[in-house]
């Protein structure tokens, strides 16, 4: 969808389709007339957009055959679907039985990221509408933390710089902008927004920037005015914003509450959990962990890097971080100009919700995604935002 922001500028609102994974071209066309059509028919609008998850596999075979890129450009115009960004987070297995730490695989040390990196970039800036001013790609911000070392750290700085270069190339080649984000997550190397500006100011090029997940914003309790003041104090471009909500237990010494928390611990997405404290900032890499031991005070409140669904609150004694969100696209699109014209619904996770929140069918997964991107309209028709036809 897309709106009209009050300084003039256009504003796109997409969904992310790792909701759904495919790892080849078949799946990705299914997943357009199974799921992408049917949420923009329940919205009730003639264009809806999509933030495309491609596979490694899938965006090999988009970048190096013409034929694939024109199925894929005639499926999108014919289910009235258009796309300005890409995830290009996960590079295969979204969908397997146990995702977990395999996510951040390859990082930004090896080769396959910038390989792949720049197979998306072609294949968006040839899939762009034709009046869209830019295309975006958000990315694994860096490596898990594990991975971080000097050599390593020195790989990835060469990559991105190089990555950056080779997107002037493509403008130069093809008069499309396709710019790239990092996107900060609990527990990688580039964790918060803070963390973000050290490794792109050392690349210094406005073709890099920040993806802004305001579900991960909100687990590592950073507030979203300062951070993203000092994003753009540093020169930082914010990219791409996704808007996503996580989990918050306000009581975690209570029993009622770590049963609830227990039923959303499930085996196939890492849920990194942190508690703000007086002494700073504790965590641990997964839900289960956190249950398990004593890692994280009780006496604190709990975030769990869980993607509930925006329009669907957990219910007590659970809540979401949604007032975070708020708070979020307050500064994203609020002021005079916005700080990204890119945002992305994206809750990958209604297939691992506690059974009784899942949706039984594809007809209610995209019943709830219409249900997201519905409240996500409003929060920006109440900023001024004109949605346009």
């Amino acid at each position: 969808m897309r709106f009209r922001h009050p300084d003039g500028s256009v504003v796109h609102l997409a969904y992310c389709t790792n909701v759904h994974p495919a790892e080849d071209l078949d799946g990705v066309l299914a997943q357009l007339s199974t799921y992408c059509a049917p949420v923009r028919r329940s919205l009730g609008v003639d264009r809806l957009g999509i933030g495309l998850w491609l596979a490694a596999d899938a965006a090999r075979a988009l970048d190096t055959d013409p034929r694939a890129l024109h199925t894929l450009r005639g499926a999108l115009d014919r289910h009235g679907l258009e796309v300005v960004t890409l995830n290009g987070f996960p590079y295969r297995g979204f969908g397997s039985g146990e995702v977990k730490y395999r996510v951040y695989q390859p990082d930004w040390a090896h080769p396959e990221r910038l390989t792949y990196t720049l197979a998306l970039a072609r294949v968006l800036a040839a899939l762009l509408p034709d009046d869209a001013v830019e295309g975006t790609i958000s990315t694994l911000p860096l490596a898990w933390r594990t991975a971080d070392d000097p050599a390593r750290a020195a790989r990835a700085h060469a990559a991105l710089t190089e990555l950056t270069g080779r997107l002037d190339d493509l403008a130069a080649a093809t008069g499309r902008s396709v710019r790239v984000a990092l996107e900060p997550e609990p527990g990688c190397v580039v964790e918060t927004c803070a963390d973000a500006i050290g490794p792109l100011t050392a690349v210094g090029h406005q073709r890099l920037g920040v993806c802004v997940d305001t579900c991960h914003l909100a687990t590592s309790f950073e507030e979203p005015e300062p951070a993203l003041t000092a994003l753009t104090s540093a020169g930082v471009p914010v990219v791409k914003a996704q808007l996503s909500a996580a989990l918050h237990a306000e009581h975690p010494d209570r029993p009622e509450v770590r049963a609830a928390l227990a039923a959303f611990d499930e085996p196939r997405f890492l849920h990194q959990t942190r508690a703000a404290t007086p002494s700073g900032l504790l965590g641990t890499d997964d839900l289960g962990t956190a249950l398990a031991g004593a890692a994280l005070p009780s006496d604190a409140p709990w975030r769990a890097h869980f993607h509930v669904p925006l329009h669907a609150r957990p219910a007590a004694p659970l809540t979401s971080t949604l007032p975070v969100l708020r708070r979020a696209l307050a500064v994203l699109i609020g002021g005079a100009q916005p700080l990204t014209r890119h945002l992305e619904v994206e809750t990958y996770t209604w297939q691992v919700l506690p059974p009784e929140l899942r949706p039984r069918d594809a007809a209610e997964l995209a019943d709830g995604i219409a249900a997201e991107l519905s409240l996500a309209r409003d929060l920006l028709t109440d900023h001024g935002l004109k949605e346009l036809p």
